[in-house]
């Protein structure tokens, strides 16, 4: 078997991606491709440091920049460095995370009204009430 070197930056960030760990999970995020409007909604089929592979209706071009917004990470910019049928693979411009995508958001401090509040710190509590 013939081993081939890549002969452009696209294959050599791809090869990189192909070898990179990955994480396979089945979640959503919004994608703007150039020369398109509005967002995309795709389908993340796996995820690595440098890129991933999303499944989405949308015909995309082999080159075409995208900016994915990833749940905890926030917006990262690439390059969809290949195509296949409703599949395309990014090859992103900066390195993340990809532990952090699949990590529960952090529940908000539940607000309680004061009155609610007085009543916890209260050693009677649950309050006793008159029959």
């Amino acid at each position: 078997m013939e081993s081939r070197v890549p002969t452009s930056v696209d294959e050599e960030v791809a090869a990189l991606s192909r070898g990179a760990d990955r994480d396979s999970l089945f979640m959503q995020a919004n994608v703007t491709i150039d020369g398109k409007p509005g967002l995309a909604t795709v389908r993340v089929r796996n995820l690595s440091a440098g890129g991933m592979l999303a499944e989405s209706p949308v015909a995309v071009v082999q080159g075409a920049t995208v900016e994915v917004e990833l749940r905890n990470i926030g917006p990262v910019s690439g390059r969809v460095v290949w195509t296949g049928e409703k599949k395309f693979g990014i090859a992103f411009d900066r390195a993340i995370n990809p532990q952090a995508v699949r990590r529960d958001v952090a529940p908000q401090k539940e607000e309680v009204p004061p009155t609610l509040a007085d009543l916890r710190l209260n050693k009677g509590w649950p309050p006793i009430r008159p029959r």
